[in-house]
C-alpha cells in the first residue's frame, strides 16, 4: 500500500486506536477486539512489550487487510526500525526533524504531535501528512477550529481525551481523524475485550454520524 492509499484509508475510518498494553498478548487480544469492531487500523505504541515484534506479528497474520503503525517514536533510529516491522505510517508526541525527514524518503506517512500554531506550521513545513493535536484534552475541539482558519490546508488529528461523548464534536470542527487511547482500550486491563469491540463499533456510529 502506498502512502497516498494510507493517508485515504485513515481519513475514510477516521479513527486511530492507540494500542498500549502491559504484554504482547494484551496487545494483540485488543487488535482482536478492534477488528471486531470493524476498524482495520492500529497504532501499536512503543511502550508495548516487544513493540517491534508485535508490529511485525499483526502485519504477516493481517496482511493487506490492517493498517499497522507505529506511535510514540521518539526518533529516527527507532522509526527506522518501525519501518524496518512492517509500519505504514509513524506517529510521535513531537516532532523530530530527522524522523520526519527518513519517513518522507520511504514514503511513510509521519504525524507528529502539536500543541500551538507554530508546531503545526513546522510539522507541515517537515512534511507531516496529518498533524496530531496533542495533548488533546488539554487544547480541545476549539484548538483545531482556531488553527483550522488561518490554516484550512492543515490534516488535523487529535489525541488524548476523545471519547465516545466529545469525539463528535472534533470530527465536526475540521479534524480528519482521531487517535483513541484508554478510552477505547482500557478494559484490556481487566482482560474484557467485549467492551472494546462494543466501543469500537459506537466509535464508528459517532464518526460516520457527525461527517453526515
Amino acid at each position: 500500500m502506498n502512502k497516498t492509499d494510507v493517508i485515504k484509508q485513515i481519513r475514510e475510518i477516521g479513527i486511530i486506536p492507540v494500542v498500549r498494553a502491559t504484554t504482547a498478548d494484551e496487545a494483540m487480544r485488543a487488535i482482536d477486539a478492534i477488528r471486531e469492531g470493524g476498524i482495520s487500523v492500529f497504532e501499536i505504541t512503543m511502550t508495548v512489550p516487544n513493540a517491534f515484534s508485535v508490529i511485525e506479528q499483526v502485519t504477516t497474520r493481517f496482511g493487506s487487510d490492517a493498517l499497522v503503525g507505529a506511535g510514540t517514536v521518539l526518533d529516527v533510529e527507532d522509526a527506522k526500525s518501525c519501518i524496518a516491522s512492517g509500519a505504514q505510517f509513524v506517529v510521535s508526541p513531537a516532532l523530530n526533524p530527522e524522523a520526519a525527514r527518513l519517513c518522507n524518503r520511504y514514503q511513510i506517512p509521519y504525524m507528529p504531535g502539536s500543541a500551538t500554531p507554530r508546531e503545526v506550521i513546522e510539522a507541515m513545513e517537515c512534511g507531516a501528512d496529518i498533524v496530531k493535536v496533542f495533548p488533546g484534552d488539554t487544547l480541545g475541539p476549539s484548538f483545531v477550529k482556531a488553527i483550522r482558519g488561518p490554516l484550512p490546508q492543515a490534516s488535523l488529528m487529535p489525541t488524548g481525551g476523545v471519547d465516545i461523548s466529545n469525539v463528535a464534536d472534533w470530527i465536526k470542527a475540521g479534524c480528519v481523524a482521531v487517535g483513541v487511547g484508554g478510552n477505547l482500550t482500557a478494559s484490556a486491563k481487566t482482560g474484557d475485550f467485549k467492551t472494546i469491540t462494543t466501543l469500537a463499533k459506537q466509535f464508528i456510529e459517532k464518526i460516520r454520524g457527525a461527517r453526515a
